[in-house]
């Protein structure tokens, strides 16, 4: 589903990425784990766009979102293209990035009314069946500030995949919650995957990354490190520097 190949960015002298490569197949979780600033959340940003890269060779779902030309520079497909391709990817942040004068349904609406181009009385249906399924339902009148952080990031969650994508990308989706409010959030991520939704996940949640992920990439300094089944990466990190954060965060 997604193919990232010799990913290098920069953001002026400052290295970010260098040369980080990554697949992740049909149904798979990819827990991206390790310490701020090792590049995890600007990998999300290049993947689907918002950020973008120097070099290197992006494929979505086979499609090419950008190549390396033969001067070694990144080369993109037609903006046209690029929105299409993009919208096969739903994006969670970790600041909710909430529709703040918009309610619970209309910020599910939104997107797929004024993107797709679907009429309303279609989408309303399929927006109310999100908000069931991340227990909101109840709240589709609300407003962001009448919402806890948990809610707030379950109403994020429904709304990226209002846009039925083939990916979720999540950019650690917790980190700005209570502890007692990120089990809600984490379960709606553990529904998703045992439906078998495509995600890739930065995160800090280590005992999320065991359970659920398939795989664990360990990142730091712009590349990728390790990267191991997940119970094979928590049982024995061969990287010295996997090993050491382990130590650190359990």
């Amino acid at each position: 589903m997604v193919v990232a190949r010799d990913l290098h960015k920069r953001f002026g002298a400052l290295q970010v990425l260098g040369g980080v490569s990554l697949h992740i197949d049909r149904g798979e979780v990819i827990a991206l784990i390790g310490p701020s600033g090792s590049g995890k959340s600007t990998l999300l940003r290049c993947l689907n766009h918002l950020e973008i890269i120097d070099r290197g060779e992006i494929l979505i779902a086979g499609e090419k979102l950008v190549d390396t030309d033969t001067q070694g520079r990144a080369r993109y497909i037609p903006e046209a293209e690029i929105r299409r391709v993009c919208r096969r990817m739903g994006m969670v942040f970790q600041h909710f990035n909430l529709f703040p004068h918009f309610t619970v349904l209309e910020n599910l609406i939104e997107a797929p009314v004024t993107v797709k181009g679907m009429k309303r009385d279609e989408i309303v249906p399929r927006a109310e069946e999100l908000l069931r399924k991340v227990g909101l339902l109840d709240k589709a009148g609300a407003y962001p500030n009448r919402l806890s952080g948990g809610q707030k990031q379950r109403v994020a969650i429904a709304r990226a995949l209002a846009m039925d994508p083939d990916i979720m990308l999540f950019d650690e989706p917790t980190s700005a919650l209570d502890p007692e409010l990120t089990g809600e959030v984490l379960r709606t991520m553990r529904q998703l995957a045992h439906e078998h939704m495509t995600m890739l996940v930065v995160t800090h949640e280590m005992a999320f990354a065991r359970e659920v992920a398939h795989r664990v990439c360990f990142m730091d300094k712009g590349q990728i490190v390790e990267e191991r089944a997940a119970r094979a990466f928590f049982e024995n990190p061969q990287h010295e520097r996997a090993r050491a954060f382990l130590e650190h965060v359990l």
